[in-house]
């Protein structure tokens, strides 16, 4: 029989739903900036944290299985901690993290260091702590009385737009795992978050036809027709904000779009021939993207007829950066109810950036987003988590290792 997780109004011993006097172990910190000091920008291999995770399971005697990105240079991780108990809760977290070219630190970003009660690094809040609070108690996993498995999924490209972790759960599937539930540990500040916009990005190219300045109408103007598209895109924009029914909770509790990059043009004088630009959606869980940027297209070729006759060649074409679906849980969800008891809080909320709880939630897996750190930290100069906010962590991860279950 399938176990389920604690009914509701059910006790937790008290130590899972207290922040250990606001301590952190030293082996669960050490993890931590071991993690923070490992340089896996989106750009760059994450073997390394892969490897090391890998090694301290396998000393565990844990086996964990493998998927790589086309190149190999990168990989995500899936392993199961209390093999032959039924199938559990996925504790998911992202390796890679984004830049800081440009940015003002103070601090060296990959030093991993602990000063004024917080954990500084690229990645310390997003989201490394939660893997190296994860693996800190992949003993507990193993040993507690907890009557469900534990998986651990770590992913790749996460923040450049969710790739690797698809190719996690197809394997996952192939596997014939079939989790009951899933917790993402993205910065929450230890709030089980129970819903997220969609991030879908898109690029257009516009080809038109390049002549001297002097003699406009024998020519295509490429950044006149993208502004024309880009001109659609702020319209819909002002009708998201005006016209769609609200979803209350979110900082903005309508869908945006917005454009974010711009190229074209030679010279002052010459009719451009080429122009591109890049936007995205950022669709509330009840609208749908998909409907958005269909409406975009059809308003390109729209214009594309006038264009061709000037230029056959002249045209539109689409291309998608990322597709990252929305996610929408529940708070009467067993795996909300589970979070809510172990970080001791007592509602949930809704967050503005994407994660990968929507692919989880598209497989048919519960999930909720929850994890030490706040966003506002997140991407930022002189990233850090709390100490407190990790000791929560790790009440959390202690009170999972001993979750009761009912049949």
């Amino acid at each position: 029989m399938v176990p389920q997780f604690i009914a509701a109004g059910a006790a937790l011993p008290a130590r899972e739903i207290q922040h250990n006097g606001g301590m952190i172990s030293p082996r669960a910190l050490a993890l931590a900036q071991t993690l923070v000091r490992m340089n896996t920008v989106s750009s760059n291999s994450n073997l390394e944290l892969i490897h090391f995770v890998r090694d301290e399971l396998k000393r565990l005697g844990v086996a964990s299985r493998l998927t790589y990105s086309a190149d190999r240079s990168k990989a995500n991780l899936f392993a199961t901690l209390g093999s032959g108990k039924p199938a559990g809760v996925i504790l998911s977290g992202h390796t890679d993290t984004v830049p800081w070219d440009g940015q003002d630190w103070t601090l060296d970003p990959l030093s991993g260091q602990v000063q004024d009660g917080r954990l500084y690094g690229r990645g310390s809040a997003d989201m490394k702590s939660f893997i190296a609070l994860a693996l800190a108690h992949a003993q507990d996993f193993l040993e507690g009385p907890a009557p469900f498995a534990v998986h651990f999924a770590f992913s790749y490209d996460e923040e450049v737009g969710c790739f690797g972790v698809r190719e996690l759960i197809a394997d996952m599937k192939d596997a014939g795992v079939h989790p009951l539930a899933c917790i993402i540990g993205e910065p929450t500040g230890m709030v089980p978050a129970i819903a997220h916009k969609g991030v879908y990005r898109y690029r257009c190219c516009v080809r038109g036809k390049e002549a001297h300045s002097s003699l406009t109408p024998q020519s295509v103007n490429a950044i006149e027709m993208a502004a024309r598209v880009i001109g659609k895109l702020r319209d819909m924009a002002e009708g998201f904000e005006r016209h769609e029914p609200r979803y209350e909770g979110f900082d903005v509790p309508f869908s945006t779009a917005s454009v974010g990059q711009f190229h074209g043009g030679i010279a002052d004088n010459v009719v451009p021939r080429d122009a591109e630009f890049r936007y995205e959606f950022r669709d509330l869980p009840t609208a749908d993207a998909s409907v958005m940027q269909k409406e975009v297209v059809a308003h390109a070729l729209s214009l594309q007829s006038a264009m061709k006759k000037v230029a056959p060649e002249a045209g539109f074409r689409f291309e998608t950066i990322c597709e990252v679906p929305s996610f929408l849980g529940s708070a009467q969800d067993p795996v909300t109810q589970l979070a809510l008891r172990l970080s001791g809080e007592s509602g949930t909320t809704l967050v503005g950036f994407g994660s990968e709880a929507g692919l989880f939630r598209q497989s048919g897996i519960s999930t909720v987003v929850c994890g030490p750190g706040s966003i506002v930290q997140a991407h930022q100069s002189d990233e850090y988590v709390s100490l407190e906010q990790l000791a929560r962590c790790e009440a959390f991860m202690q009170g999972l290792a001993a979750a009761p279950a009912l049949a």
